[in-house]
């Protein structure tokens, strides 16, 4: 019996919120105000555009990452962490920290330039919008193909299907960023097995010393770790890697 009338009230309870749907609809405007009105007003216009523009923003550390020296510093820092064994030392924001630091010095020549060309031109109304962020694109372009491998550069042209470009300009962004970002991981990764190759055969080292003691139950990692900290600390290692990594964007 309860379980009847619990039905029953739920179903007049629904046929309730049914009837009265057509209450809450939207009604028209006092002035006949409809969508396509709305949308033709300014206030609408500057909406939308300071939507697209918080978009616009969000993506800017994603631009930036692709188009700048971060990329091959942060893998080449994340490798010498994992070759040295100290799992989560130094901590992840230090080297990200350390790696934005160096990324703004090797790149302050390259921001100068497209003040220069871009931004007070832009400030000054010599150029438009798109103007300026084409003559913006030249120095972080010339940046990025000097960086760049033919081979890399190459592949991209021949899937673009487009005529192979002779000079700098002609070579469009939607190319030179994925083949600048291909070529620095390889670089990097290139350079991470360099630095891979002395703590290696420390690991080797220390794991034929217990093996030929009988300490099978020892773990090798534990004892090489301190060796291996000792080394990159002997041979100012932070120093030499900041050194060569720099060295490398000449």
């Amino acid at each position: 019996m309860n379980s009847r009338l619990l039905s029953l009230l739920t179903a007049n309870l629904f046929a309730v919120i049914l009837l009265s749907l057509p209450s809450f609809a939207a009604r028209p405007i006092a002035g006949g105000l409809d969508v396509n009105r709305l949308m033709s007003t300014p206030q609408f216009s500057s909406s939308v555009q300071m939507i697209l523009g918080i978009a616009v923003i969000s993506l800017v550390p994603f631009f930036l990452v692709s188009v700048t020296s971060f990329l091959r510093i942060i893998i080449v820092f994340a490798l010498l962490r994992t070759a040295i064994g100290t799992q989560q030392v130094p901590p992840t924001s230090v080297l990200v920290g350390l790696a934005i630091f160096m990324t703004v010095f090797i790149m302050t020549p390259v921001w100068k330039d497209v003040t220069n060309v871009a931004v007070n031109p832009y400030n000054q109304g010599k150029l438009s919008e798109m103007q300026a962020f084409e003559a913006g694109m030249m120095p972080l372009k010339k940046f990025m193909l000097r960086q760049t491998r033919e081979k890399d550069l190459a592949l991209f042209v021949q899937f673009a299907r487009i005529k192979p470009p002779t000079r700098m300009e002609d070579v469009p962004n939607y190319i030179a960023i994925p083949a600048f970002m291909i070529s620095e991981l390889k670089t990097s990764f290139q350079i991470g097995f360099l630095l891979f190759v002395p703590f290696l055969i420390i690991d080797l080292v220390v794991a034929n010393i217990l093996l030929s003691l009988g300490m099978f139950m020892l773990s090798p990692v534990m004892v090489s770790l301190p060796f291996k900290i000792l080394l990159f600390v002997l041979v100012d290692g932070w120093n030499l890697i900041t050194r060569g990594l720099l060295m490398s964007f000449r």
